[in-house]
């Protein structure tokens, strides 16, 4: 199935204005979300082909910070990622449907997302990544994180849930199974949220939508 056969069956004719509401509707209530089995069948099949197919080589191991402050350390996170872009037709079919996203967040709730960034995560069995925030307030331009899930036949006994702190008690949070076509969004820059080992392979996509914050002598986002 190619890109625009992707994109035409979870798109478009209002294919995921449902889902687009829901999103809007979880943000403005509660700062977040949690969507079961919500992303389109046929964009989560060709994204599980894809995360499946791709070689151990396109997979790096994830790094803290940014730019040239990224650093691994694998006493925070021991995952591995592999950035997406347009150079398959289950990546274009993902960024097309991110790009609709975008467009329903920014008029529904004026979010003024510019740009997104997204890449498949590999977390082995036994795989962590301790709890951190995607932003810190006044020091980064990322505003919404998205996170879907691409493990068909997951079980809760498989572990490897997302765990979001909803307020400054760490008893006071959701856990997400990482079920298959699950989707999670929240404001980058007010919950911390952890991910707990995993007894199987476990694959995701973890993606940013970002402000523009470009000045005389630096573009952000660079792309």
């Amino acid at each position: 199935m190619d890109s625009s056969s992707v994109h035409r069956s979870s798109s478009g004719q209002g294919g995921s204005e449902p889902l687009f509401e829901a999103i809007a509707e979880s943000i403005f209530e509660k700062g977040y979300g949690v969507l079961p089995m919500a992303l389109p069948k046929d964009l989560a099949n060709a994204l599980c082909q894809q995360v499946q197919t791709t070689s151990v080589e396109q997979f790096k191991q994830a790094g803290i910070g940014r730019d040239q402050g990224l650093a691994v350390n694998n006493a925070v996170r021991t995952d591995e990622v592999c950035w997406i872009n347009y150079d398959s037709d289950a990546g274009s079919a993902w960024l097309e449907w991110a790009s609709e996203l975008q467009r329903f967040l920014n008029r529904r709730l004026f979010l003024g997302l510019f740009s997104f960034e997204s890449h498949f995560a590999h977390y082995a069995p036994g795989d962590f990544y301790k709890m951190h925030m995607d932003a810190f307030k006044g020091e980064a331009n990322r505003v919404l994180s998205l996170v879907v899930y691409l493990n068909p036949d997951w079980q809760p006994e498989d572990g490897g849930e997302l765990v979001i702190q909803l307020s400054e008690s760490v008893q006071d949070t959701v856990k997400v199974t990482p079920a298959f076509g699950t989707v999670v969004v929240f404001l980058s820059e007010e919950f911390p949220h952890e991910v707990l080992p995993a007894s199987r392979d476990r694959y995701s996509i973890a993606g940013w939508f970002r402000l523009n914050t470009s000045s005389a002598d630096r573009v952000d986002p660079p792309s």
